[in-house]
């Protein structure tokens, strides 16, 4: 009896040693979880995946010449979806009738309804999106559409260098390219020595058509906006494209997931997860490898790029004004010009993804199952891209199918941030119909 006392003491006290060890996680798979966790984060612990939660602003990722403030993250908020500031379209009947929000939908994670986005030239907007299309008026050349699918911009301050080729941002993967920015429009603007994000918005606004100056924000009512965000900006300077960029980044950067179950989970509420989703997390960073990309808070990757052999935009059949040879479809190498660059791609992140009908840069996949399934067999299907540049990541994972079920919960639904509305505005200041304007919009928006 006294041995068995002494071997169930001691067996105690180990386990009660184990709880502790593990932050008083309740069962085996939450240890695991949380060791596999400590295993991949690039902080070497699991905290390094939690996210900010927002209502500090210091503790977001900003671009130094570009620091955060309620301000401008308000006024930002609004432009992004005013449709007002839709003034330079292709044919003036589109007049205010677009916005950014058109192709960035957020009931969509922030990207189209569709396989495309179409902002000047487009018409409706249907369920989320899912219905609109080019004016029979406008042709192809005409209408402002993107080679590649529109990226997801939640947890955007996560990324260092944006777009699908990283080519906007004077920093972080772009240190070392000066020499390439000249070679497009686009690009000139890293010359300003701005990150990714603000770059990319400061071109983004008149490639979209939209204007920002003294006389629009006058006539919106968004001067007083302006006065309070850029008070260091002084005459005209302070109502330009400029600063309409600068507003819509600092708002960008402050749409942060952090209310997703995965982040509740992280942050103590071990209930937050199913125990699916654990099972799925679990095989995220661990036997299907997804963190060997996917790495970070966003679970993106700041500053590599892929090539998975998927198919481009043109193959889809769904696209409108890209073909073979649209520079985006080699990706970074469309930017640095070197061959082993070529169709590699910015690792997206992954929070709400879930409503998502189009996935990868050339919208080649309708479904998470049919991403997982592509992974999974880890064979390339797209003969353009040559094998020499495909990532050593890709080759079969041997999921089962209940491993693909559970990798899928926590995908869907472990990353799924159900408060996602808290970023989008009651209304804007011109009084119009948003995110699009445009008649046909109006109905299916219930602005009429």
């Amino acid at each position: 009896m006294k041995r068995f006392l002494q071997l169930f003491a001691g067996g105690f006290l180990l386990v009660w040693i184990h709880a502790c060890s593990s932050d008083n996680l309740s069962g085996p798979i939450e240890y695991d979880l949380k060791q596999a966790l400590d295993a991949a984060s690039p902080t070497g612990d699991y905290t390094g995946y939690i996210m900010p939660d927002g209502s500090d602003l210091s503790e977001i990722a900003q671009d130094p010449k570009n620091p955060l403030t309620r301000e401008k993250v308000e006024l930002g908020k609004m432009l992004f979806f005013e449709t007002g500031l839709a003034l330079d379209p292709f044919f003036d009947e589109n007049k205010e009738t677009y916005s950014c929000a058109s192709c960035h939908i957020p009931e969509m994670g922030f990207m189209p309804g569709r396989a495309q986005g179409i902002a000047d030239g487009g018409t409706g907007f249907g369920h989320f999106g899912d219905n609109r299309w080019k004016n029979p008026n406008y042709e192809d050349g005409q209408i402002d559409v993107q080679g590649a699918r529109a990226l997801n911009l939640m947890n955007v301050s996560f990324t260092t260098n944006t777009s699908w080729s990283g080519q906007f941002g004077s920093n972080n993967a772009n240190i070392g390219t000066e020499h390439l920015w000249d070679n497009s429009h686009a690009t000139e603007i890293n010359h300003l020595g701005y990150s990714g994000l603000e770059s990319q918005n400061i071109e983004g606004l008149a490639l979209h058509r939209l204007v920002v100056n003294k006389e629009v924000t006058d006539e919106l009512g968004y001067t007083p906006l302006f006065d309070a965000a850029f008070p260091d900006f002084d005459g005209e300077e302070r109502y330009s494209d400029l600063t309409g960029s600068l507003a819509i980044s600092a708002y960008l950067r402050s749409i942060v997931t952090n209310e997703a179950p995965f982040q509740n989970w992280l942050n103590g509420e071990h209930e937050a997860m199913t125990r699916a989703q654990k099972s799925g997390a679990l095989l995220f960073f661990g036997k299907a490898g997804c963190y060997r990309c996917h790495n970070g808070p966003a679970l993106n990757n700041a500053n590599e790029f892929y090539a998975l052999g998927v198919n481009d935009l043109h193959q889809s059949g769904l696209a409108l004004a890209t073909d073979e040879n649209d520079i985006r479809n080699f990706g970074r190498g469309g930017f640095t010009l070197e061959a082993s660059d070529m169709h590699k791609f910015k690792v997206p992140q992954l929070y709400n993804m879930r409503e998502t009908p189009f996935f990868f840069h050339g919208s080649s996949k309708r479904s998470m199952m049919e991403v997982i399934d592509y992974f999974n067999a880890g064979v390339p299907e797209n003969p353009n891209v040559p094998v020499e540049n495909i990532a050593p990541q890709m080759h079969p994972l041997n999921l089962t199918h209940q491993e693909k079920i559970d990798l899928i919960d926590f995908l869907e639904n472990g990353l799924w941030d159900p408060n996602y509305q808290r970023f989008v505005p009651d209304f804007v200041l011109s009084g119009n119909c948003f995110p699009n304007n445009d008649p046909v919009s109006r109905q299916d928006l219930g602005c009429e």
